[in-house]
């Protein structure tokens, strides 16, 4: 699915109202329609709505919904926020339908002395902006914003939340924008949905298609994805009845120090459950009895460090490499790092302590080979490549990284964002809050190695391995809950995430 920017989604209406042919007023039907539809699954008739209007297309949409609300007789009431005399033509088209064709209460405010008490056991719709808003908002609109949030009921926004912008929110003013429960955006979702910091204004958001112009949204270039399925589906390799583990490549793990080992450990097993046909782990020698003990389908290739990693020696027999889970920052494994970096010919994956080695050696980052997959979190992120303010000036500072150094950014949070250096950005949507536990980073680069070791493309090894790891993630969930969720979990889940997807291949066939 893209992600286009507000003004892109403008155009793409305006494609649709003028090729489909469609009436703009009988598009925003058709997207009340669709808020009805997911209303009327969700609540029952038991609670008041408050559907609170303003006066552009985001309001005539509220004043739809009303309508079909009330012909269905649920209890409606309908505030109109007037701080202007202007309303958009829409707008007046499903105000004169409200009145005509139904007893909907309708109340403008036109002062804050005029905003009513709203029970907590109401419903409030949301309606007053939609995401063509480009400055804070100020005055009534604000002070009826605040009211909302005050009100301690349930908040359904139509959209996007009335003052959030639909990208770069830095500059906006957070007490002013609405913090609803449930978000309903048309057709897709709003870059600024990706980023943390607006979690609190989104609530749980869905996405209501509106049947907007195929052909608009194939034409319409964006460098924004949301990851789904369909898209992962076709990149996943097939077996054929022939194949042998040699097919499907070697990866070699540089992991593990004292005390440490269990990253290598999970990252290894990882790899393993991902398909790869061997993976050799380079360990401190301090670790051969737990690798062979808890990972015998793994091989183990011994440093002559005890507990550290001090040496890299040659990697030309493996097809992937990957360097990083719990290996410490000590001066001798950096040097060990450093040395392993100047190996231009084979994929690597580089996360935990070798992206901390780089913070602290930021010049060696031009030594990095090409496409080389680094999957920061954000604090590591910010030791590689300078703190940011915000998630839009992180994704920014995301992009310049991955152009300037050649590199795929794996950027792990609740979105997941993965940017490529030609300038794509793909979001994630599986995932959730269990995954935040010890060893969840060192499955997935066990789960990327593993693809890269396979021969997919380092794109592909990034997209379909944070996809895969992420439902796998969705799946242990389900079965323990968020908790109790360990990275064992995780990698136990794998191989049912690749049923799940391909799950979608064998419904289609039938």
């Amino acid at each position: 699915m893209k992600i286009f920017r507000s003004e892109q989604i403008k155009q793409i209406d305006e494609f649709t109202i003028r090729n489909e042919p469609v009436a703009s007023v009988d598009l925003m039907e058709r997207a009340a329609a669709q808020l009805f539809r997911w209303y009327i699954r969700t609540f029952d008739r038991s609670r008041k709505v408050v559907i609170i209007t303003g006066p552009g297309n985001n309001g005539g949409d509220g004043l739809a919904l009303a309508r079909q609300l009330s012909v269905n007789r649920f209890n409606i009431e309908v505030l109109n926020v007037k701080f202007t005399e202007k309303t958009s033509p829409d707008w007046n088209i499903n105000r004169e339908r409200l009145e005509n064709e139904t007893q909907v209460p309708f109340r403008n405010i036109e002062d804050e002395g005029q905003i009513p008490f709203i029970s907590i056991d109401d419903i409030i719709i949301d309606s007053i902006f939609g995401s063509g808003l480009t400055r804070p908002v100020e005055g009534l609109a604000a002070a009826v914003i605040r009211t909302i949030n005050l009100a301690g009921c349930t908040v359904v926004s139509v959209d996007i939340p009335s003052g959030l912008f639909g990208e770069d929110n830095s500059k906006n003013n957070p007490e002013n924008i609405v913090r609803a429960d449930f978000t309903l955006s048309f057709q897709f979702p709003k870059l600024s949905f990706m980023f943390a910091e607006n979690a609190r204004y989104l609530g749980e958001w869905t996405v209501l298609p509106i049947g907007l112009s195929n052909t608009a949204i194939r034409n319409t270039q964006s460098p924004y994805s949301y990851l789904e399925a369909e898209y992962i589906l076709p990149l996943l390799r097939k077996r054929n009845k022939f194949d042998h583990k040699g097919n499907f490549g070697h990866g070699i793990l540089f992991a593990g120090s004292y005390g440490k080992m269990g990253a290598a450990v999970l990252g290894a097993r990882a790899a393993l459950s991902t398909g790869i046909g061997l993976v050799t782990c380079h360990i401190p020698s301090c670790g051969n009895i737990i690798l062979q003990t808890a990972v015998p389908e793994a091989m183990v290739r011994l440093d002559e460090n005890e507990k550290l990693l001090s040496d890299t020696r040659s990697v030309d027999s493996y097809d992937a490499v990957g360097i990083g889970p719990g290996i410490g920052t000590e001066k001798v494994t950096q040097k060990a790092l450093h040395n392993l970096l100047l190996v231009r010919n084979k994929p690597f994956v580089i996360d935990a302590d070798a992206l901390n080695i780089l913070g602290q050696n930021k010049l060696w980052l031009s030594a990095l080979p090409a496409n080389s997959i680094l999957t920061p979190h954000p604090r590591e992120f910010e030791r590689i490549a300078d703190k940011t303010e915000n998630g839009y000036a992180r994704l920014e500072k995301q992009l310049e990284f991955a152009s300037g150094f050649n590199s795929i950014v794996i950027l792990k949070g609740a979105n997941t964002s993965i940017a490529t250096p030609q300038g794509k950005v793909y979001f994630n949507s599986t995932g959730n809050p269990g995954m935040a536990t010890a060893g969840s980073g060192d499955a997935l680069t066990g789960i990327i190695l593993s693809l890269l070791g396979q021969g997919y493309t380092p794109e592909n090894a990034a997209v379909a391995g944070v996809f895969l790891h992420g439902m796998a993630g969705d799946i242990a969930a389900a079965r323990s809950g968020y908790e109790s969720m360990t990275a064992s979990d995780i990698i136990n889940n794998i191989g049912n995430a690749f049923i799940k997807i391909r799950s979608n291949e064998i419904q289609k066939s039938d």
